[in-house]
């Protein structure tokens, strides 16, 4: 029995919800599925109308999810208007350094009700804003009318309909809800919470470590380097995430330590595969002819390392893994690279706690104190 023969009691709940999906990559076709297998009633719009119009009449989209079949329930346009005719939520799922431009041409068809969802995993370049800012900033809405979703989200194995979880967060609970309602297909579970920060975050930073692991893949190093880049590579996430104003539990779940597996340790991670090219040699511009997609992990390098310096965050990692990127190191000099630029041991985790120094002279005057 096909998985989505089960869906009659999401079905019902979602029965009569309109939603819209905004951009028909990978990504997007993928929700745009889960979303219509979840019951709702939901409209992708795609920049280019050959897509749409392959989506709409022969249930594919043969570019970026070949061999997988759509739902009927799934319609498609290249119009901006249609696709968000009366859609409370509207989920956008374009690339990071054009999400503005998407947002100023969407903004006159808007709903004064609906709320964005972003599944974009980036930062915007020329701001460093994270895309829920992004959103904020370009059409003044309150945070009640934004949320994201983030997880372990590699899309051809989501729409093959493989389980998996996600977190659909918001700073208002009720709409984090709502967002996660209308995507619980029988094969796709989400989850809330309200750290917006920590959950985008995780999206983003993950990308940055899938780089390097796909580097240090594509030079041929084994899985003791790659288990070690995984593990420092959470630790760089997590303090970056907690000095940003994030809470440290949301880089431990889906969003932060699930989405990091799965996005270094898949073929088909962009990142991934991104990485891998440039550690056997080919340059950024023959990494993405060779692509034909986007690596949102390579433009958000800048950006992350700029808000980095700022909050005082060492990620000697993704500092690496610039130097890589930008033929300062040669891609078999990152292994070894793993925690620290000089010689002297550091702590695993720091997140403002005090130093073990601080901590011991502490404990001995208590010691004293009871004596």
């Amino acid at each position: 029995m096909r998985a989505g023969a089960a869906a009659a009691p999401h079905a019902e709940r979602n029965r009569g919800r309109a939603v819209a999906v905004i951009g028909a990559g990978s990504w997007g076709t993928t929700f745009a599925k889960v979303l219509a297998d979840a019951g709702c009633d939901v409209t992708i719009w795609a920049r280019r109308p050959e897509i749409a119009h392959e989506i709409r009449v022969a249930r594919r989209n043969s570019q970026y999810l070949p061999g997988v079949n759509l739902p009927k329930t799934l319609s498609a346009t290249d119009d901006l208007a249609t696709a968000v005719n009366g859609a409370r939520l509207v989920f956008l799922a374009v690339p990071s350094q054009t999400l503005r431009q998407n947002l100023i041409d969407l903004e006159p068809f808007l709903d004064r009700r609906s709320v964005l969802v972003s599944l974009v995993k980036g930062v915007e370049k020329t701001t460093t804003m994270r895309m829920s800012e992004v959103i904020a900033d370009t059409l003044d809405l309150e945070p009640d009318r934004i949320a994201v979703v983030s997880g372990p989200n590699i899309a051809l194995e989501i729409a093959k309909e493989q389980p998996t979880g996600a977190v659909a967060s918001c700073a208002d609970l009720g709409v984090a809800q709502e967002v996660a309602m209308a995507a619980n297909a029988p094969y796709f579970r989400t989850y809330v919470n309200t750290d917006v920060i920590g959950t985008e975050l995780g999206g983003v930073l993950k990308n940055l470590i899938a780089l390097a692991i796909g580097i240090v893949d594509g030079v041929g190093y084994g899985e003791n380097t790659k288990a070690a880049i995984i593990t420092r590579g959470l630790a760089e996430m997590t303090e970056f995430s907690v000095a940003s104003g994030a809470d440290p539990a949301t880089l431990s779940g889906l969003a932060g330590l699930g989405d990091l597996i799965a996005t270094c340790q898949s073929p088909l991670s962009r990142n991934n595969t991104a990485g891998r090219l440039i550690g056997q040699g080919y340059t950024q511009e023959e990494t993405r002819e060779q692509m034909q997609q986007v690596a949102e992990g390579i433009t958000s390098v800048p950006p992350v390392l700029e808000l980095a310096r700022e909050r005082g965050v060492g990620m000697p990692i993704v500092e690496q893994v610039q130097m890589v990127l930008t033929g300062r190191m040669q891609p078999k000099h990152l292994g070894p690279h793993l925690a620290t630029e000089d010689e002297v041991p550091q702590a695993e985790l720091s997140l403002g706690a005090p130093p073990i120094g601080r901590l011991k002279r502490l404990f001995d005057r208590m010691k004293g104190t009871r004596a």
